[in-house]
């Protein structure tokens, strides 16, 4: 056994290390009555004592009191209360070595224990270690199953040397039977046929293997194309179905990871038995990868037949604005000479004649019909003009996927049985009667011409119907990570009901709706009231509509003179050094492990210059010739390795975390109020969307969370013109750090009634900027007719029959199923939302979200506060939006990673040095502020709350990157930068 390292110090600290707050006291070290029997038969103070610790360490953590070992003062105390001696008697103790020997060995026959001797338990020992690693390579969940199942063999623990050194190993022998089940499972045909995989391919000019790990990441027909010879070629391979069965799914799936970021030539080293589980597993996950990856550029293409068909159908219009423009004038004087001759009781058309000219008119009906068409045409019969362009993937997409349906599909199953029979056998012509799955039932009407079916508009359909199902989970792939049918995402009832148990939401669904009634029907009467009487403040019903008047937030003027001060004291500091400083006072890089062994790095220059290289967008190959302590080779090691999503998650954490337990961070408020908002980025062509509220750039949004104290807690990649709505709660939910949100602020993007109800649901408030806020409706429960003065903005009455039928079922599930982490809340609503005609449990959300949005808006009239906090609330994501496109430099800003996994990998980096700036500008405004409070130039502390952690002007962002200044060894503070206060002086 080697002398490596399992844990971190952190996590050794945790597991090892002997407590001392009150909450672990009370849990780990209440001497039980026969303890208290035993150590009374000791004489002395100092024995009682002493043996007390003795019991009391052989519990927990389970090593016993060992020599050398400092006892924490606390726990001292708590014994010695409880034995009825003095504290200080401990000092006398031990006196004679024997005296604590035989204590130790008393100790253990009284707990029923046996020591443990490396001779004869050592293998006992491996094998519990192998078991504690039968679905993880992660050494903290290791160590702890390790721990816990010696101790119900009731082994006294030994040194935690040791206690890692058979965790590596059991580890290790988890790893090779893992491995070894996998070769089993192949035979001897199958394990060739991995080998051959990572041989070179002529034809290719690189391995199969590299050529199947390399798909298209373009939304195209030709990347589809790439997608589906990768599947076929996968499915040809015919790996067994029971793949991996004696091994839990998280182990096959930890080879396949392993493999994804390996090299090909670095495979080719592993051990055969290894090189055969890993390739074999990539195989195995690369049909899941390229199913769900060919279906989702399905949804692109599908999406763009009709997008681009409705583009070219606007740009029509807008290029006919002149002749459509005349021949509303020609119209309106028609009019005009009809009114006069029934005025003048004179001959129409002569009078029609002479004004407009009867030839003229009669010259205009076909261009009157063909623009009248343009402005009517249905978006499918616009989208069928483009068959030529569906033709090219649809074929081959059927043919390719076996879909699944429930009862109620089976009519889109048989559409799409007829159309491929009909592309096996080139015919072009349909039946008289063919299968009418479409969702718009008016479609029917649209296929049909003289009474048969159009094969190009029907077959347009029935592809746009297999998208919106497939989105929706109303048809799926057997197979698939991402389309599987929609309940298989949520949990059972039972456990959903136990979830949602100490969240204290009301699981019967008629007491929810009686209670839900009582209030929102007081407070329309309050605010019915407070409004006819006028006494709601900047508030007023004019001419039938709701008019608010905005908060407009003002800085005092103290404030900027203020910031200005703060900011001239503030160190100056390049950024590496101030990343290295963090660091020193975080450990965020102990959370950067290697994804097979779960060491840290050896060299952490080149962690830190990897993530450095992707928060300023400066590339891996630039950092590395910018850097010179390290190599492009080092630094792409390292972030193939080292940085991944559930690294950069627990680093992060371990910032934010930092952050909030800075006293400063306190007069921002509390952590709990986090807002979220979007922010655009430019990208290539090839790898963004184009959002004209941003110009005509294609690009990307990154979407990010700030706590109350601008901790920046998560932020994720999203499309330049996707909503924000469904992304709303993904940064709340399952969040790493330790404070959990409270009240969420957002702007109308992050806004829609099924948010509403799910935060709802989810124990959480929603706190929106409502752009369009006189333009939503107040809900209610039957008729609104009583609230007259709210009258111009009272809606429908809430669907209450469509609540009860999903509230005890599905929509527990679904609740419980966000809270624990085992959905994701976009994915979920925007299958909720893909279609939404047939699917009721989207109805039933967006009802219980419509009385909570009117309680919400209510709240809103009544309370300018409300209105203030959440202004203030979003004033502070908005200012982190200069430092992350002050930090994202490079490359002019520019996002040109073409895949959602290397997109999101570097927007991760970016989240984590601007929380490594936030947590390092918080540290030294505490000490500018107090060195102005000192000097009496901080009349009014309260003016601190409105500056904000995120100044970059005295951090050298770019430039040479030198990371072996001192900064990594430094403890102390940095002076601060008085030269301006004594020029300002």
């Amino acid at each position: 056994m080697t002398s490596r390292r399992l844990l971190p110090a952190a996590a050794r600290e945790a597991l090892f290390g002997i407590p001392s707050d009150i909450g672990s006291l009370e849990r780990n070290y209440v001497l039980a009555e026969d303890d208290l029997e035993l150590i009374a038969t000791r004489k002395s103070a100092a024995n009682r004592l002493g043996l007390a610790a003795h019991i009391a360490l052989l519990r927990h953590p389970g090593q016993g009191w060992l020599d050398g070992d400092a006892l924490p003062e606390a726990l001292v105390a708590w014994l010695a209360e409880q034995v009825a001696v003095p504290s200080s008697s401990l000092s006398g103790y031990g006196l004679r070595g024997a005296t604590r020997s035989s204590h130790r060995r008393l100790a253990i026959r009284h707990l029923h224990l046996h020591a443990f001797v490396p001779n004869l338990h050592i293998e006992t020992a491996i094998g519990l270690a192998a078991r504690a690693a039968f679905d993880t390579d992660d050494g903290r969940r290791i160590m702890a199953r390790l721990t816990h199942d010696m101790k119900v063999s009731q082994f006294v623990l030994p040194p935690v040397a040791t206690l890692e050194r058979i965790g590596i190993a059991g580890r290790a022998r988890a790893r090779r039977m893992a491995a070894q089940a996998i070769n089993d499972g192949l035979g001897e045909t199958l394990r060739a046929t991995m080998g051959d995989l990572l041989r070179n391919d002529s034809e290719l000019g690189q391995s199969r293997l590299a050529w199947l790990r390399r798909w298209p990441q373009s939304k195209s027909v030709g990347g589809l194309d790439g997608i589906l010879d990768r599947l076929e070629f996968v499915r040809a391979v015919s790996l067994p179905s029971e793949l991996g069965q004696d091994i839990h799914p998280a182990r096959l799936s930890r080879f396949a990871r392993e493999g994804r970021v390996a090299a090909i030539d670095l495979i080719e080293d592993f051990g055969e038995r290894r090189r055969i589980a890993t390739v074999a597993a990539q195989v195995w996950e690369l049909e899941t990868v390229l199913t769900d990856a060919a279906i989702a550029v399905f949804e692109v293409l599908t999406g763009k037949l009709f997008s681009r068909s409705k583009s070219r159908q606007e740009q029509s219009w807008s290029a006919s604005k002149a002749p459509v423009g005349r021949l509303i004038a020609m119209f309106g004087g028609t009019i005009d000479a009809l009114v006069d001759a029934r005025a003048q009781q004179q001959d129409v058309f002569e009078i029609l004649d002479a004004a407009v000219g009867w030839e003229r008119l009669v010259n205009v009906r076909g261009d009157i019909a063909s623009y009248g068409k343009l402005a009517t045409e249905d978006s499918l019969l616009v989208a069928a003009r483009n068959y030529r362009q569906l033709r090219r993937f649809a074929p081959r997409f059927f043919e390719t996927f076996d879909f699944s349906f429930p009862k109620a599909g089976e009519d889109l199953r048989a559409a799409l049985a007829l159309l491929k029979e009909h592309n096996r056998n080139g015919r072009r012509k349909l039946p008289d009667k063919v299968p009418m799955p479409f969702s718009a039932r008016h479609w029917e009407s649209l296929v049909l011409q003289d009474g048969t079916p159009d094969r190009r508009t029907y077959e347009t359909a029935v592809v746009a119907t297999l998208r919106d199902r497939l989105r929706a989970g109303d048809a799926w792939v057997e197979g698939s990570r991402d389309y599987r049918r929609f309940d298989t995402y949520l949990m059972p009832a039972d456990e959903a009901r136990s979830a949602l148990a100490e969240t204290g939401l009301e699981t019967d669904g008629q007491a929810w709706l009686n209670e839900r009634r009582e209030k929102l029907h007081h407070r329309l009467d309050e605010v019915e009231r407070k409004l006819a009487r006028g006494q709601l403040e900047d508030v007023r019903i004019e001419k039938g509509r709701l008019k608010i008047t905005p908060y407009e937030a003002v800085t005092p003027t103290a404030t900027r003179r203020l910031d200005t001060m703060i900011d001239g004291l503030m160190p100056r500091i390049r950024i590496t050094d101030l990343l290295w400083e963090v660091n020193a006072r975080t450990g965020f890089l102990d959370a950067f492990t290697d994804l097979r062994s779960g060491r840290v790095h050896s060299d952490p220059v080149a962690v830190l210059a990897a993530i450095l290289a992707g928060a300023i967008n400066l590339g891996l190959e630039r950092m590395a010739n910018a850097s010179g302590q390290v190599s492009h080779a080092q630094l792409s090691w390292a972030n193939s390795w080292y940085l991944r999503t559930e690294t950069y998650s627990d680093a992060l954490a371990r910032i934010i975390d930092a952050h909030h337990a800075l006293p400063f961070a306190r007069v921002w408020g509390s952590a709990e109020r986090t807002s979220s908002d979007g922010q655009f980025f430019p990208s290539g062509r090839s790898s963004g969307q184009a959002n004209p509220k941003y110009g005509v750039d294609p690009g990307l949004k990154i979407y990010s969370f700030l706590s109350g104290q601008y901790g920046s807690f998560d932020a994720k990649v999203i499309g330049a013109t996707t909503g924000e709505a469904p992304f709303v709660l993904d940064g709340l939910v399952g969040n790493a750090a330790q404070f959990n949100p409270l009240v969420h602020y957002v702007d109308t993007g992050g806004v829609s009634d099924h948010v509403f109800a799910l935060f709802h649901l989810l124990g959480l408030m929603l706190v929106p900027r409502l752009r369009d806020f006189p333009d939503r409706r107040l809900a209610c429960f039957g008729k609104p007719g009583r609230w007259n003065t709210l009258s111009p903005i009272m809606g429908r009455p809430i669907n209450e029959s469509v609540v009860l039928d999903h509230w005890g079922s599905d929509i527990m599930r679904l609740a419980a199923s966000i809270k624990t982490g085992s959905a994701k809340p976009s994915h979920m609503l925007r299958k909720l939302g893909a279609y939404r005609q047939q699917n009721r449990l989207h109805l039933a959300l967006g009802e219980i979200g419509r009385v909570e949005r009117s309680l919400f808006m209510l709240n809103w009239i009544e309370n300018p506060r409300l209105r203030m906090e959440c202004e203030a609330g979003l004033s502070k994501s908005e200012t982190r939006h200069s430092l992350a496109k002050a930090v994202f430099a490079h490359s002019q800003g520019r996002i040109h990673d073409r895949s959602h996994e290397a997109q999101q990998k570097r927007v991760m980096a970016l989240n984590l040095v601007i929380a490594a700036i936030t947590y390092w500008n918080t540290l030294y405004m505490d000490k500018a502020a107090g060195h102005l409070q000192r000097g009496g130039l901080l009349p009014d502390p309260e003016l601190l709350r409105h500056l904000a952690p995120l100044g970059w002007l005295h951090i050298n962002l770019t430039g040479d990157y030198d990371w072996d200044a001192g900064a990594a060894m430094r403890t102390d503070s940095r002076p601060l930068n008085l030269t301006p206060m004594r020029m300002s002086a």
